[in-house]
């Protein structure tokens, strides 16, 4: 069939579909959406059985009329964007359907990219408050009524954008948003978002832009009003901020003097203020500055006044707005009188308030007035050896404070407590007799009574106090004074002056005492008095005469001289003329760790005062002596050159803390000798030497002192000797010895003499190599002969008296050779 007779034929289809005529034609998929480029396949077919045959009718994939029931349009990759396939069926003239119909499927292309982008219509910043265009660029976008754009202003949707193009072919699509923005908006990201709705047949495309960030150039703005009230202490800046984008040079002045607005301010700063700012634009206002403060309340925490005299109590106030008094007692308020009593004692609480603030001062209302009589104290008796209490009250404001007047022991002590005063006697006995004086004082006046005890016996304690109590003198040093004083209670009944006396008998009516710091080693002092009830008593003084050593030393023990390895030895501390020897203790180092600490029991006297020859107790004697201490000790080789120290201490607690009395020693440095040791690993045991070729044996020994080396042999063994090294060349025992002034170490090295078969091997080798090439050569001379020096031919051989012999396999074979010429 011809083109012009199938568009006529499916021209009539379409009349005839149009007038209502029904088709019986089903496609599958009737509508079909796929992206540009890919295939497609759309199945036609019929259940009518009376029929020509159908076709297809399309751009691409178009088939021709076919005797068939069912025809597929398939097309690997459509490109054409504007394609309408057309499935069409001819009919038998006898079918109840029109004699050609067809059907139509829907075939959408679509194409989508895959990023798209956001560009403004200004570069840099924008400005507050003009308006501004942001486009959406989407390029080669179809279908572009199936297009939504969305604009969201960080993650808030703010426009949606749809379009009518009916184009089916790809457009370069863009969307426009307008902008005013806003100093909040400084900062916030744009982007758009295209969406490709194709559903329910396609799929839902979609893709978003990268997030444009915007700044928003705005201001100065000066944010406070004309006037402006401040509390003490903020700042001009808090309260007047000035914003702006880029931000604003700012210059605030006070009585034409630049001023810093982030300086606090304070009640003096109250004023005229003018603040210039100048950055995306300029703007400048006075400011009227009123700085607010709370009340500052000045009381007197204490108000001290005498029973029935003018109240003369004033306290100051200062604040802005001007504070408000007002006294409360017991959370009610009240007016102080003029003349205050005893009842009018009391705590107040005084506020002052004002706009800004309230402030609270407790004063305390305190009204003297003198003691009342003395209650409950009567005459008493008392059993030798018992307790009694004497009870003393009286009340007045200030609180009366008591004193007894009475024949003082130690067995008496008085006690105040709530303002009550007991004396309690103790033990009583016949010194407590006699009258007992109570008297109650305050400023304002006092009163007293007096009543009688009665008891027996009596038993005392010297009542003495030396100051210092402990005196440490160092020997030659300053002196000092020790004062011998009675007690409080030993001076009331004090009989006769204080003395000191010493071991010596020396007594003075002196209350000092001080010690002659050149001889006085054994000094013991003595403070003596005499008591009513007591007699003569004394007390000890605590004294200690010290003289730092003449010399700290370190030496080996026993006159050695040098340590031998693994040997215990001792070292020695010697400490010469130190006192007193009793307080002392040795510490011993190794380079800066402490290794041991000797106490005085481990000390040793090395030598002592003539009149103490007999008896070297450093427990006892308090003079000078010479001390020593030791300690024993194992060291190996990786210790020498260590260096030993030893400290002396002088243990005088208590006493001033600067007071250091510590001496080290000079370092000794100890060296460790060990025995020889040979290397073995560059001498061992057995050699073995190849006849004619010597061999070097070296020894090699560690030792201190560094060991001499000797070698012993037999003197009929080839050798040579060079320092610690012998040359042999026969076989034989050898013996080295390292000898040092620790030991002796010998060892042997058994040397085994072998043959040498190497030059006999290298003589047969160099034989056989010569005879080799003796052979080769004379093979090579009749080869040369034969071959070289004249030229032959095998073409047509005739014999000849002359003949040409051939090695062939062992063989001579005879060859006619005919001569070139």
């Amino acid at each position: 069939m011809s083109e012009s007779a199938s568009f006529v034929r499916l021209f009539v289809g379409f009349l005839l579909s149009a007038t209502g005529a029904s088709c019986p034609i089903e496609l599958n998929p009737p509508i079909v959406v796929l992206r540009y480029g890919h295939s497609v396949s759309i199945n036609c077919s019929t259940s009518e059985s009376k029929l020509d045959g159908m076709g297809w009718e399309a751009t691409q994939g178009g088939k021709s009329l076919q005797p068939v029931k069912h025809l597929t349009w398939t097309v690997e990759a459509l490109t054409d964007w504007n394609i309408s396939p057309v499935c069409y069926l001819n009919l038998s003239p006898d079918s109840q359907f029109t004699e050609q119909c067809s059907a139509n499927p829907k075939v959408v292309l679509y194409t989508f990219p895959e990023t798209i982008s956001i560009s403004p219509d200004s570069d840099g910043a924008l400005k507050e408050a003009e308006e501004y265009n942001f486009t959406c660029n989407i390029h080669n976008i179809a279908p572009v009524q199936s297009l939504t754009v969305t604009w969201y202003k960080g993650d808030t949707i703010i426009y949606t954008d749809t379009f009518n193009n009916p184009s089916k072919k790809p457009v370069n699509q863009t969307s426009v948003l307008s902008f005013t923005p806003h100093r909040q908006d400084d900062g916030v990201t744009f982007r758009c978002e295209a969406h490709l709705d194709l559903q329910p047949e396609g799929p839902q495309l979609k893709v978003s832009s990268q997030e444009y960030n915007i700044t928003v150039n705005y201001g100065p703005d000066i944010e406070c009003s004309d006037s402006l009230e401040l509390l003490e202490g903020e700042t001009l800046e808090s309260h007047c901020p000035v914003t702006g984008k880029p931000f604003p040079f700012i210059n605030w002045q006070y009585n034409g003097q630049t001023v810093d607005p982030a300086v606090p301010l304070t009640r003096e700063n109250k004023g005229n203020y003018t603040v210039k700012a100048e950055g995306y634009s300029f703007a400048s206002r006075t400011l009227q500055v009123a700085v607010l403060y709370g009340p500052e309340l000045e009381c007197p925490l204490n108000y001290i006044a005498v029973e029935d005299t003018l109240n003369s109590l004033t306290c100051t106030v200062k604040g802005y707005p001007k504070p408000k008094i007002i006294w409360y007692k017991d959370d009610e308020e009240v007016e102080l009188p003029e003349n205050l009593t005893r009842s009018d004692a009391g705590q107040y609480s005084v506020t002052a308030s004002n706009s800004v603030s309230f402030v609270n001062v407790t004063v305390d209302i305190i009204v003297l007035y003198p003691p009342s009589q003395i209650v409950e104290l009567e005459d008493s008796e008392v059993n030798v050896g018992s307790t009694i209490s004497l009870k003393c009250f009286s009340r007045g404001n200030p609180r009366p404070r008591y004193s007894w007047n009475y024949y003082r022991t130690h067995k008496v002590t008085v006690e105040n407590e709530d303002g009550v005063s007991l004396l309690i006697i103790h033990n009583a006995t016949g010194y407590n007799t006699g009258f007992y004086t109570c008297q109650a004082s305050n400023v304002i006046g006092n009163v007293s009574k007096t009543v009688r005890v009665t008891v027996k016996g009596a038993t005392q304690s010297c009542p003495i106090e030396i100051n210092p109590e402990r005196m440490v003198i160092k020997y030659q040093g300053k002196s000092q004074n020790a004062i011998c004083k009675p007690t409080l209670e030993g001076s009331a009944n004090q009989e006769g002056a204080i003395s000191w006396q010493v071991q010596q008998g020396i007594k003075t009516n002196s209350t000092s005492w001080s010690a002659d710091t050149n001889k006085d080693w054994d000094a013991r002092p003595v403070c003596m008095g005499t008591f009513k009830g007591k007699g003569t008593c004394q007390k000890h003084l605590d004294f200690t005469l010290y003289k730092t050593p003449d010399s700290v030393s370190i030496r080996l023990a026993g006159n050695l001289s040098s340590v031998v390895e693994e040997s215990e030895f001792q070292l020695q501390c010697d400490i010469i003329n130190v006192a007193p020897a009793r307080n002392l203790t040795v510490l011993w180092y190794k380079g800066n760790e402490t290794i041991k600490s000797n106490t005085n029991d481990s000390l040793q006297v090395t030598g002592c005062l003539p009149k103490h020859s007999r008896d070297c107790d450093i427990n006892v004697i308090r003079s000078a002596l010479n001390v020593s201490s030791t300690i024993s000790i194992k060291l190996n080789r990786e210790h020498s050159g260590a260096e030993f120290r030893c400290m002396a201490k002088l243990d005088l607690e208590p006493t001033e803390p600067q007071l250091q009395l510590e001496w080290t020693s000079s370092p000794l440095n100890i060296t460790v000798y060990y025995k020889p040791s040979i290397n073995t690993t560059k001498l061992p045991k057995t050699i073995p030497v190849f006849r004619g070729y010597p061999e070097d044996l070296i020894c090699e020994a560690d030792g201190y002192p560094p060991p001499k080396i000797e070698w012993l042999y037999s003197s009929d063994n080839g050798h040579y000797v060079s320092g610690n090294m012998l040359t042999v060349s026969e076989a034989g025992f050898y013996r080295c010895k390292a000898t040092n002034d620790i030991d002796i170490i010998i060892h042997e090295v058994e040397v085994i003499l072998k043959e040498d078969y190497l030059p006999l091997i290298a003589g047969f080798v160099a034989v056989t190599v010569v005879a080799i090439s003796i052979i080769f050569l004379f093979i090579y001379s009749i080869y040369y002969k034969n071959t070289r020096m004249r030229r032959y031919s095998l073409k047509n051989p005739k014999l000849s008296t002359h003949n040409g012999n051939v090695a062939h396999n062992g063989l001579d074979l005879q060859f006619p050779m005919t001569k070139l010429s």
